[in-house]
């Protein structure tokens, strides 16, 4: 992760700002143009703006998007929370999803407005401290995890060639019952069916295994997330977390997400106490990576995950 995104000394001014993500039914999101007259006119960002004293960022949130689009949020989900230190000062950024509003966005300030793909962005140059938060976008809001030992191969070949037509995107590959030969022929076979269907393939605990196969990244077991001292490069880079010290950890590596667990009892660790949703949203509260609630989750589990501040919910059993 950049150095612009350490920790904030103590001694540092910071200035908080809530950002909206808005987003459309078909994936694209509301930017706006920095207008002529403010820092870094020209630049292009997610709107909103400064956290007033005695104000709450969702209040912020709701204002500002009022006072620069003329809509009216009506729902909202804390989403990530990112630092970055621009040379003139140090910003905190509270990102909200902004999931129903009222009004159609308009620049009331004299902004020019464009709905952007984020895997496709057309309008430059970003401001800086918002460009990682597309790449958090392209993320989807499924993580599936692969279900051999129980399912046998047949049945789930069958149900990955159907989740894949219904829109998988994200899958990882967790068999830790198979020898190295069948596991790269099991991750194989998985690799070039999600491939075709454009989804993405991380290998659980494997990276140069991942890498010969090529798959599109490595998820880290928590143990192994501990000990590594930098990140694979050149692929996508996850791990499982269950403690705060790891979900620093990741933060500290600069991975691109993390699966936090267990949400609720699970028959894959039958020993794990629980978190709760509770529990589960004060340790992502005030986090910068995207997390998804993994144990006991199932896709009607989704939106309560959201609305805790996930970025979407893991599954092994209810993916298939």
């Amino acid at each position: 992760m950049a150095s612009n995104f350490d920790s904030v000394s103590p001694i540092v001014a910071v200035t908080h700002a809530a950002v909206g993500v808005i987003q459309r039914q078909d994936g694209a999101v509301l930017l706006g143009q920095r207008p002529a007259g403010k820092p870094w006119a020209g630049y292009w960002e997610f709107p909103g703006g400064k956290i007033e004293e005695n104000e709450t960022p969702v209040h912020a949130l709701v204002r500002e998007l009022h006072e620069e689009l003329g809509i009216t949020v009506t729902d909202t989900a804390p989403w990530l929370t990112r630092v970055y230190a621009y040379p003139e000062k140090t910003v905190k950024l509270h990102f909200f999803r902004v999931l129903a509003w009222q009004g159609e966005p308009h620049g009331r300030e004299g902004q020019k407005l464009s709905w952007q793909q984020p895997s496709q962005v057309s309008v430059q140059p970003m401001l800086p401290a918002n460009q990682p938060i597309m790449q958090a976008l392209n993320l989807p809001d499924i993580y599936a995890i692969t279900n051999l030992a129980e399912m046998g191969e047949q049945a789930f070949f069958n149900q990955l060639q159907t989740a894949l037509e219904n829109g998988l995107k994200l899958i990882q590959i967790r068999e830790k019952q198979l020898q190295p030969a069948a596991l790269r022929a099991f991750g194989e076979r998985v690799i070039h069916m999600a491939h075709a269907h454009g989804a993405k393939v991380l290998l659980n605990g494997h990276v140069d295994l991942a890498q010969n196969l090529g798959a599109d990244g490595v998820h880290l077991p928590a143990h192994q997330l501990l000990a590594l001292k930098q990140r694979p490069d050149q692929m996508l880079c996850a791990a499982s977390c269950h403690h705060p010290a790891e979900l620093e950890k990741a933060v500290t590596l600069g991975l691109d997400f993390v699966v936090l667990s267990p949400v609720n009892a699970t028959l894959s660790h039958v020993d794990a106490k629980p978190l709760g949703w509770q529990v589960w949203g004060q340790m992502v509260s005030d986090y910068p990576l995207p997390v998804y609630a993994l144990g006991g989750v199932k896709t009607a589990d989704k939106k309560t995950a959201i609305q805790h501040g996930a970025h979407g919910i893991a599954m092994q059993r209810g993916a298939w």
